[in-house]
């Protein structure tokens, strides 16, 4: 449970939808769903979730041009666009453990550090629980190559560090009534796969090391493991019953998927050009 400082959380009703295995583009639309669901008065939902197959994400202002599409198709990676911004991420089917929580934009603090902050406790009371030592970046790292996320500057807001490196990055977008903070908890580290989807790096495998860490390589945790560990903070956090998407739910995120996030209008868009 958050504690009272926190807000009124815990006086709202929240579900918890465990480790959901889904396709990128469904991913998106579900986050998409939930916070139409939690701005109508439903409740509002912290999840897990697995990209299957193996998806590369993009920010919503990133160049299309910085993918490598060839790479993607050869090897069974989807791509799907974020509404979010920042550099694209790679989410392994088995390396990559996500989450979201969605809440109505006025139950959550209006200023942007201090949502962060409140919505990224259970993340780092989950990676406390298995023994890992995380917190946020104690100051501003230069980037290496900004189109990737994990090798953007790192930002003392949001990005989470163990041993001095990154091991998660999160990300929020506001609609008008509602937000989502969804992000990406580093399991296990695959360089190789994860430079490989994008275009024109020049980046080593051994950089990416250098900026990236594993929870698999800090503790003995299996990634059952660390999902149940994020599962159980996120549910006592918000004070959440175990729950499930509706039928209703589910069709309107497909509708989404085949309107917006498999759709090449969405996914391989140009940057908007700005004077």
């Amino acid at each position: 449970m958050v504690d009272d400082t926190a807000g009124p959380l815990g006086e709202r009703e929240w579900r918890l939808i465990r480790e959901d295995v889904r396709g990128g583009p469904m991913q998106m639309a579900l986050d998409e769903v939930a916070a139409e669901t939690a701005a109508a008065g439903g409740p509002r939902t912290v999840r897990v979730y697995r990209w299957r197959p193996s998806t590369l994400s993009v920010g919503y202002g990133q160049d299309p041009d910085t993918v490598d599409w060839d790479t993607c198709a050869e090897r069974g990676v989807s791509v799907t666009r974020r509404q979010t911004g920042g550099g694209g991420i790679y989410h392994d089917v088995d390396g990559d453990i996500s989450y979201s929580i969605v809440a109505p934009r006025s139950e959550l603090p209006g200023d942007l550090l201090d949502a962060y902050h409140l919505l990224c406790e259970p993340v780092l009371n989950a990676l406390d629980r298995l023994g890992v030592g995380a917190d946020y970046a104690a100051e501003s790292v230069p980037a290496t190559w900004s189109p990737a996320c994990y090798l953007r500057a790192l930002h003392p807001a949001h990005d989470i560090v163990a041993a001095g490196r990154k091991v998660s990055g999160n990300a929020q977008y506001r609609r008008r009534e509602s937000v989502v903070q969804h992000g990406s908890l580093t399991y296990s580290v695959r360089p190789d796969a994860h430079l490989d989807v994008f275009s024109g790096h020049g980046v080593t495998h051994e950089e990416f090391r250098e900026r990236v860490v594993g929870v698999d390589e800090l503790v003995d945790a299996s990634r059952e493991e660390t999902v149940t560990a994020l599962e159980a903070s996120l549910a006592e956090w918000a004070d959440a019953f175990e729950g499930s998407w509706t039928d209703a739910e589910l069709d309107t995120a497909r509708e989404k998927v085949n309107r917006k996030y498999d759709a090449d209008e969405w996914v391989r868009r140009r940057p908007e050009v700005r004077s």
